[in-house]
């Protein structure tokens, strides 16, 4: 049986409480959400943290609310939280999308939304979904909080922006004004499974029914930043229809960089880019246009 090393826990009371701890301990102690990566990572020894900071009983931050024109989404918030939430489903369906296809319902019951994003593998889908959403990400330190847009959150694999002393509180979501519709698409070899490609999209039509606004996210094929520029620059101002959503499905296959692995090699990984792309967009404009729940 595999076991983690031996490690010491703390337990904070609140923000400043686990920011306290964090700079008492230093950069060998982790914080401590739902676990559910950083658990199995230690018993492989893949991570052997010192101290464990369990920020579990932190108040205030496992709240969806609404304000300033921005969903806000704690931290500490569960993917079946997020999942059930009315308030998010209302106002960007690729939430649901997205937290509907993620592992499974032990781990959304557990499992937080700043701890998958923390966590920063290529393979995850709300790094995709709030890229595309162009998010915010409040991040707490001792000297006061700082924010940084999701797409400059993550420096590469398994790493972002949080220093060691600080905390991720919040993602927050600009809410469009109108015409905003959003959806997400995920290819896995088995229900739960991490993505084999997924990609997500955010579009804002104009009153002729062209994109004014877009975001296209992308997870598990190596896409910078878990987005996709290129097709979003070529779709700005162009008709929302289908040809011009397959041409951006190629180009976001053209432009990201998968991995051949078990789960498929890169030529596949491509073709599934430029499908998933292509499909999230359709139903983005369909959703905009009041064609789809």
């Amino acid at each position: 049986m595999q076991v983690p090393s031996h490690v010491e826990y703390e337990r904070a009371r609140s923000v400043d409480h686990a920011l306290e701890l964090l700079a008492r301990f230093g950069p060998e102690s982790r914080v401590l959400a739902g676990g559910h990566s950083l658990i199995p990572m230690m018993k492989l020894r893949l991570a052997q943290p010192e101290t464990l900071i369990d920020i579990n009983g932190v108040s205030g931050l496992s709240r969806i609310t609404v304000a300033d024109g921005q969903l806000r989404i704690g931290a500490l918030v569960r993917h079946a939280q997020l999942l059930a939430s009315p308030l998010a489903g209302r106002h960007f369906p690729i939430l649901h999308d997205a937290e509907q296809v993620i592992a499974d319902p032990i781990v959304r019951n557990w499992g937080t939304i700043g701890g998958s994003l923390c966590q920063a593998d290529p393979s995850e889908d709300l790094s995709a979904a709030f890229g595309a959403l162009r998010a915010i990400a409040v991040i707490q330190g001792r000297d006061g909080p700082r924010q940084v847009p999701v797409r400059e959150f993550h420096l590469g694999p398994y790493e972002t922006v949080v220093a060691p002393d600080e905390l991720l509180t919040e993602l927050r979501v600009p809410i469009p004004a109108s015409g905003g519709g959003s959806a997400y698409e995920k290819v896995a070899r088995r229900v739960g499974d991490w993505s084999v490609a997924a990609a997500g999209a955010m579009l804002v039509l104009d009153a002729g029914g062209a994109v004014a606004e877009v975001g296209i996210g992308l997870a598990a094929v190596g896409a910078r930043h878990f987005v996709a520029a290129a097709a979003e620059d070529f779709l700005r101002g162009k008709a929302a229809g289908e040809a011009t959503f397959a041409r951006a499905g190629q180009i976001a296959a053209e432009h990201c960089e998968p991995a051949a692995d078990q789960r498929g090699p890169v030529d596949y990984k491509r073709h599934l880019t430029g499908e998933l792309t292509t499909r999230a967009l359709r139903r983005a404009a369909a959703r905009a246009r009041g064609q789809e729940a």
